[in-house]
């Protein structure tokens, strides 16, 4: 009895052992496999071009890019490039996101504004440098749904609106950090105004031919200006257009 006690005893450890590593190899290759092409995606994308700041590298080997976009472009998730989203709008290409990112400086006590939404992307990789991040969303379907989104995948510190970020978000102004992701063919003054002392608005600004454009509060007040780089966005609606 005891010998076939021992047998059963030894069945039952090997059936165990067999449950946990088969849970192992159903979650490990794959999330090991994105990791990867999070790793490669900076080295080649990001870093390559010359993105330096570690914290922003280090939040976008984390935020995974495949689950911000639809589930028939995964497999291109972490190509250099703009891929499509609902309602004719895109997620930028990851090196415009880092390099967006980067411009703007952010501490971790940092209370930050992202005017455009869109899937999430840009809001959660801030999430993981600031203490808070709001974000507005012309868009109502990709309010609701990039919202929705964020909050199944943990990003507390984000809350998402829905509205024209045109006029930026005063009840919770001023911002260490404002960053716009869709173009205007000007400044909107309320963002200007919603910036902190030692804050910057990265914006890129245009129509036809658009630049990126940081625009720095000194601690006097004072605002300078610098171009950055050439871009392509889509142009942000409602009063922009108007204006």
């Amino acid at each position: 009895m005891a010998a076939t006690g021992q047998v059963v005893w030894l069945v039952v450890a090997a059936l165990a052992l067999a449950m946990v590593l088969g849970r192992g190899s159903d979650a490990g290759p794959g999330d090991d496999a994105e990791a990867a092409l999070r790793a490669r995606m900076v080295e080649t994308q990001v870093a390559a071009r010359g993105v330096r700041d570690p914290a922003v590298l280090a939040a976008m080997r984390e935020v995974p890019r495949h689950l911000f976009v639809e589930p028939r472009l995964r497999d291109e998730a972490y190509e250099d490039r703009a891929l499509p989203i609902p309602d004719g709008q895109t997620i930028s290409q990851p090196y415009i996101v880092a390099l967006m990112t980067e411009q703007l400086h952010v501490a971790p006590s940092h209370r930050i504004l992202e005017v455009g939404t869109g899937s999430g992307y840009q809001a959660a990789v801030l999430s993981r440098l600031a203490r808070k991040v709001y974000s507005i969303e012309i868009v109502p379907g990709l309010a609701a749904s990039s919202a929705e989104r964020l909050r199944e995948l943990g990003y507390a510190n984000v809350t998402v609106k829905q509205g024209d970020g045109y006029q930026g978000w005063p009840e919770h102004a001023p911002f260490d950090g404002i960053i716009v992701t869709a173009a205007p063919d000007h400044v909107p003054r309320p963002l200007l105004d919603q910036l902190a002392p030692n804050g910057n608005l990265v914006i890129p600004v245009g129509r036809f031919f658009q630049e990126l454009r940081v625009f720095h509060r000194d601690g006097a007040g004072h605002i300078e200006e610098r171009v950055v780089a050439a871009v392509r966005f889509g142009p942000m609606t409602g009063e922009a257009e108007r204006r």
